[in-house]
């Protein structure tokens, strides 16, 4: 009766050796940075930064800066929203070719030009737009776009190809066209499973629009960089608190949403 050998555990030597990897790495960044932490907690250091975080208290309520702050939350929300919409169409049509839906051939070069939409960081697109299309909340939504194009067209194009075959397929033995049988067997198991991608990207993108005002794409980041740039405390505090509760509502409204949505994906 022949044996066969277990198999070994896996060494703890490999491990052992990626965490002290890992901490040399941390250890050697913190020495290249050369940061001087005692004049960092001296404590003239630490009254200037208390006089700093006291200035922005307390924020600037008054009607005209309330209704500023309002109008920029709304074109932060529609920059996001734009950019959003704009990418779950692209995304959607590209992830066809991106799965192999339009032939092999095609599939490489739509991935690539996939790959690099999405390696372009969102502020780096917007400093682009702001040059290509003027400063202004456009420039801000298309940079969005771009980005979140390469993203939701890869994530939509790996669910279109693990979907099951098999509903799709029976609907062309029993006579459909390819477009019917893929809107009847294939969207519908793909459709939840993207909205819940598109909702989570466009809570994301609400985050990243409050920073590409900073570039000069619109909404409340180029609002909070006027402020800061004239040393106005007090109504940045304003800027940046409605900054937090848009981000909050919108987490919770996409939160809720992806939860209503996970029942029918399973």
């Amino acid at each position: 009766m022949s044996t066969t050998p277990a198999p070994r555990p896996p060494g703890r030597w490999a491990g052992a050796l990626l965490a002290l990897a890992v901490l040399a790495a941390v250890i050697a960044s913190f020495v290249y940075l050369a940061i001087d932490y005692r004049a960092l907690a001296a404590p003239e250091s630490l009254r200037q930064m208390g006089r700093f975080i006291a200035e922005f208290f307390p924020p600037d309520v008054s009607a005209p800066m309330l209704a500023k702050v309002g109008w920029g939350a709304l074109q932060t929300l529609a920059i996001s929203a734009l950019g959003t919409l704009l990418a779950a169409l692209a995304g959607g049509l590209l992830a066809l070719p991106a799965a192999g839906r339009g032939g092999r051939a095609l599939r490489p070069g739509v991935r690539l030009l996939l790959n690099m939409l999405r390696s372009v960081p969102e502020l780096v697109w917007a400093a682009l737009m702001v040059l290509a299309a003027g400063l202004g909340p456009f420039a801000g939504a298309l940079a969005l776009a771009l980005h979140t194009t390469g993203v939701l067209g890869r994530l939509f194009a790996d669910a279109l190809e693990n979907l099951p075959a098999t509903p799709e397929r029976s609907l062309r033995e029993a006579g459909s066209g390819a477009a019917a049988a893929f809107a009847y067997g294939s969207l519908p198991l793909l459709a939840p499973q993207a909205l819940a991608y598109v909702l989570y990207r466009w809570e994301m993108n609400i985050r990243m629009a409050t920073v590409l005002g900073f570039v000069g794409a619109g909404g409340l980041g180029q609002l909070l960089y006027f402020h800061l740039s004239l040393f106005q405390q007090a109504q940045s505090a304003t800027v940046l608190a409605a900054m937090f509760v848009l981000v909050f509502v919108v987490d919770g409204f996409s939160g809720w949403a992806r939860r209503r949505l996970a029942p029918a994906h399973a």
